[in-house]
């Protein structure tokens, strides 16, 4: 069974554009990750045209609330297939516990977003009193307490997942940029590097979904990770 290592992120409100993106995919070469933006414009029924063509699905909701409402949320999609499910990992111990007891019910896998890519040094001092990697650090080593499936991180923390978390854990990677942009991305690594690094998947947007050939950008990334 074919387990691709990309995934494609869909970030938009519009169905037209949505839907012409998906046209251009193909799940043999990619899952899908299906962020607030198009599920909070486009609902469920995007989730089940995304899985009745053939895609994973990666809903990255980043959950984060009191436990049972983060249980409750997560078992009204028990009429979807998702494969992958976010939450925050700064929602705690309990919130990730009912989290992943909710999953089992939904047959999902609860993957816990760490900081996210678009925070720098002073954010996260601004934020947390703390650097960067030192707060990567501290959830971590709540992502192995937990248990839980599996984790998102910048790919400049792989190295730290590598020595903190259990090896069985799913390491996802945003901020994949293979040439230099100026965006929101402040975190960044060349897919085939991530990969290198211990990257389980590698979340990809705008590098592919803005290309002017989607389906070919989407075959030289394969094609990257796997030379």
């Amino acid at each position: 069974m074919i387990d691709p290592k990309i995934i494609v992120a869909i970030d938009t409100y519009d169905y037209e554009d949505a839907v012409a993106l998906l046209d251009q995919l193909n799940p043999e070469l990619c899952k899908v990750k299906v962020g607030s933006v198009v599920f909070n414009a486009l609902g469920k029924d995007f989730l089940r045209l995304v899985d009745q063509r053939g895609f994973k699905i990666f809903l990255d909701l980043k959950l984060h609330d009191i436990s049972n409402t983060v249980h409750e949320t997560i078992l009204g999609f028990a009429d979807c297939n998702i494969e992958l499910l976010t939450i925050h990992l700064s929602g705690g111990n309990k919130m990730i516990a009912s989290a992943m007891a909710a999953a089992q019910i939904i047959k999902t896998k609860i993957i816990g977003v760490s900081v996210l890519t678009s925070l720098n040094d002073d954010d996260t001092a601004a934020l947390f009193q703390s650097t960067t990697r030192d707060q990567v650090a501290r959830l971590f080593k709540l992502a192995n307490e937990t248990g839980i499936d599996g984790i998102v991180c910048s790919p400049l923390e792989l190295d730290l997942a590598a020595n903190i978390l259990s090896p069985e854990i799913i390491k996802i990677t945003p901020g994949i940029r293979d040439i230099s942009v100026s965006d929101d991305q402040s975190r960044t690594m060349s897919a085939i590097k991530a990969i290198k690094k211990g990257a389980s998947y590698i979340v990809i947007g705008r590098p592919i979904s803005k290309a002017p050939n989607v389906l070919q950008a989407l075959k030289n990334f394969t094609k990257s990770i796997n030379e």
